[in-house]
């Protein structure tokens, strides 16, 4: 049978209380997590480790490069694929992290719950041995890192939780799944036609690049502030196809002026930010003119790990702008 691994985060997955109605906190360890699935044996060869046991809103870049060790160090010994559980709130974020360095065929899972073991139908289990099913197939090979949840499985790059609380709440906006579990078998719908090429890992620590949503009547009035704190970049959530107010635009156009970049994103969060549809100030050909970047299909969550990346390794500027572009194609 196939090997898989699986590392654990922590997260809802891995949360447990005292009783139903108390709150839940961080208690399960990998082993828990598969001990309480013994038909994963049916599947796979599992071997299991403990990486991190916190809830999502506390992992850092440090704990997602300590998860992207273990999954190389688990390739090497065999691993034929990986899973890592992962609590939701910020799964998006950190499997889209792995995605830019994942330079491995081997297929690389996220997994979690939205509903802790000590609820009436939890998801867990379930959700487990959908992501080691995939794990386990020939045909998850080259897909880069990919996220299970509710017997779907999403592409990194598209994946975004969309309901804070619901068992369906991942979902591929624009996009929709690559492939779908039924009856514990994979069955593939789409695949990608190409994939960007793996990125140096990032540095270690903050990463100091803040994301902003420019609401309705935006005077701007933030954004001095903002590029007081001197930021890496700066992630604006713009209405639209990226469309910003005039006074905004041009207050930000000075952080440019100053050496910040400043990378636009649609809040909408579906669909591209367009590049020459609109010409008034503020606007999307505007921007472009005056140096802004656009996210393309990228939300601005994304946009900011994507520019993490992207400045840890050195890249500025046009070569910036334009690796930026390309991811968000």
């Amino acid at each position: 049978m196939p090997n898989v691994f699986v590392g654990a985060l922590g997260g809802t997955i891995a949360m447990s209380s005292d009783s139903s109605t108390d709150p839940v906190r961080p208690k399960l360890g990998a082993e828990d997590l598969v001990s309480a699935v013994p038909e994963l044996l049916e599947i796979a060869d599992i071997k299991s480790k403990t990486i991190k046991n916190v809830a999502s809103p506390s992992i850092v870049v440090d704990d997602i490069l300590a998860a992207y060790r273990y999954a190389i160090e688990a390739v090497e010994a065999g691993a034929d694929g990986v899973v890592l559980t992962h609590g939701t709130d910020t799964l998006e974020e950190s499997a889209f992290l792995l995605d830019l360095i994942w330079d491995r065929e081997e297929p690389l899972v996220l997994t979690g719950a939205m509903r802790s073991p000590n609820l009436l139908s939890p998801d867990g289990a379930g959700n487990l041995m959908s992501a080691v099913v995939t794990a386990a197939d020939k045909r998850s090979k080259s897909l880069g890192v990919l996220v299970v949840l509710d017997e779907a499985v999403h592409l990194a790059k598209t994946v975004a939780k969309t309901n804070s609380s619901s068992v369906w709440t991942f979902q591929s906006p624009s996009w929709g799944p690559v492939a779908r579990i039924v009856e514990r078998e994979i069955h593939y719908c789409m695949k990608p036609s190409d994939r960007n090429s793996s990125l140096p890992l990032p540095a270690l620590g903050p990463i100091n690049i803040p994301i902003i949503e420019s609401p309705f009547a935006d005077e701007g009035s933030w954004v001095e502030s903002i590029a007081s704190t001197k930021p890496r970049a700066i992630i604006v959530s713009a209405s639209g196809a990226a469309h910003l107010s005039m006074a905004a635009a041009e207050k930000l156009e000075k952080v440019i002026e100053n050496g910040i970049p400043v990378i636009v994103a649609s809040r909408t969060g579906s669909g591209k930010t367009l590049t020459r549809t609109y010409g008034y100030p503020g606007s999307e050909s505007w921007l472009l003119e005056h140096g802004f970047i656009l996210s393309g299909f990228l939300t601005a969550r994304k946009a900011r790990i994507l520019a993490h990346v992207l400045i840890s390794a050195g890249y500025s500027g046009g070569k910036l702008k334009e690796k930026i572009e390309a991811y968000g194609a």
